[in-house]
């Protein structure tokens, strides 16, 4: 009979923070997960691996390699990385797999590095990823500044630090010589932010990628926080438009405005109600935009809507409201109109990112919590909007989590990053690594 130990999970707190790390705290920290167990399995498990001698190496390695690492991670960081443009990382970083020691190394049809070490079987994948993109537009200034030992830059801790520590873990593996079973495959994702719409992830899991097994995403820092639930969401891009016009000259054609107004109203009044009771679910009209002139009736109305839930049918639920409110919207401004053509309207799907979970008993995960407990951290739960959505949806055993350190300002020009024990992250990508890999012998 298997014993168990109980785990309190409790977000962290924090200043700052990135993505993954803000979702552990507003929307992870719920009642489904305050009481999850770890088996005691995994923690013999775990407490085996990392009394092996060549993972005792790797684990000194990656000490001595820390000048290396901060150097890798100012190097990488001050490659612009927008959203759609991240070939020039991509190049440098496939470079630097290869130097490392990968068996293999390519860059894929949309810019992923893929870095692959053969295992003794290679009857089993594992994906370990952190993702290339940032959200930082072209001619953003992203060289790093250093105030004491803190390192400032765009995109220096999300995820240009996740990108440094898979690396250094390839490096430390190749140092120590330490073989699995399984094949393990570095990957350098495109996509992951905003628009992106996880766009390098989907196409690892399109027919004639590799059969994926299990999927380790490193993003956010820290050694506590694993996120196993996908925060699902969908964006769309709507517009109305008409013919546009002089605003006495023109009079009684349609407004897009006013059918916009309209559909926002319609769709946020239906949408508090049926978000108010079950699983979290959220809406927001993010961003609008159309218009010319203060004496024109517009050509076009816009919004960008952006609505979440880890419940696929809570989100299909909201996004039909959404559906509802435009249609109902179009008809009343039509129908008002008292000459020239109809408003028509387009809803453009921007962002489609699936929902769902990977249960906390899942190997994985207990792995993911017992070497948290190892390295002397409590594991923190969470559901969160990362590269490990597109697995979790598919059932794959899928984990986000940290690259140790501290840091914060995610997303803003601000950002930065803290070598608070960073070793400790590289230790724990390692060990969740080899216990789903399997050492080789």
């Amino acid at each position: 009979m298997n014993q168990f130990i109980k785990v309190a999970l409790v977000a962290p707190l924090l200043i700052g923070g990135t993505a993954h790390q803000l979702f552990a705290q507003e929307e992870g920290a719920d009642e489904a997960t305050k009481n999850v167990t770890l088996d005691k399995k995994y923690e013999t498990e775990i407490n085996a691996l990392s009394k092996r001698p060549a993972v005792q190496t790797a684990f000194k390695y990656f000490t001595e390699l820390e000048p290396q690492t901060k150097k890798d991670l100012i190097l990488l960081t001050e490659i612009p990385s927008p959203p759609f443009k991240e070939v020039e990382r991509s190049k440098k970083y496939a470079a630097m797999m290869k130097e490392a020691g990968a068996d293999s190394v390519w860059i894929d049809k949309v810019n992923n590095v893929l870095a692959k070490r053969k295992g003794k079987s290679g009857k089993k994948t594992v994906i370990v990823e952190a993702h290339l993109d940032t959200v930082f537009p072209a001619g953003t200034d992203v060289k790093v500044k250093q105030k004491g030992d803190t390192l400032y830059a765009p995109g220096v801790g999300d995820d240009t630090r996740g990108l440094t520590a898979v690396l250094a873990v390839l490096k430390g593996m190749e140092r120590a010589k330490i073989e699995t079973d399984a094949d393990v495959i570095f990957v350098g994702a495109v996509g992951e932010e905003g628009l992106g719409d996880l766009r390098g992830v989907k196409n690892l899991f399109m027919p004639g990628g590799p059969k994926i097994d299990s999927y380790i995403a490193v993003d956010g820092h820290g050694i506590d926080g694993i996120t196993h639930r996908g925060l699902g969401s969908h964006r769309y891009r709507i517009t109305f438009k008409g013919p546009g016009g002089h605003s006495y000259g023109a009079f009684g054609i349609v407004n897009p405005h006013g059918a916009l107004g309209k559909a926002i109203y319609y769709f946020t009044t239906e949408a508090d109600k049926f978000t108010k009771e079950g699983v979290k679910t959220t809406y927001s009209v993010s961003v609008v935009g159309g218009g010319t002139s203060v004496n024109a009736i517009p050509y076009e109305s816009w919004m960008e809507v952006d609505m979440r839930s880890e419940s696929p049918e809570k989100l299909n639920g909201v996004d039909a409201l959404l559906q509802a409110a435009v249609q109902r919207a179009l008809k009343e401004e039509n129908a008002i109109k008292r000459r020239g053509p109809d408003l028509t309207v387009t809803v453009k799907l921007v962002g489609d990112r699936p929902s769902g979970r990977i249960e906390p008993t899942v190997p994985l995960v207990q792995r993911a919590m017992a070497v948290s407990k190892y390295l002397q951290a409590e594991p923190v739960l969470s559901v969160g909007s990362t590269n490990a959505n597109i697995p979790i949806s598919k059932g794959v055993p899928s984990v986000t989590i940290g690259s140790g350190g501290t840091g914060g300002g995610a997303h803003s020009l601000n950002e930065w990053w803290l070598n608070d024990k960073g070793t400790l992250g590289l230790q724990r990508i390692l060990l969740v690594l080899l216990a789903e890999a399997g050492p080789a012998n």
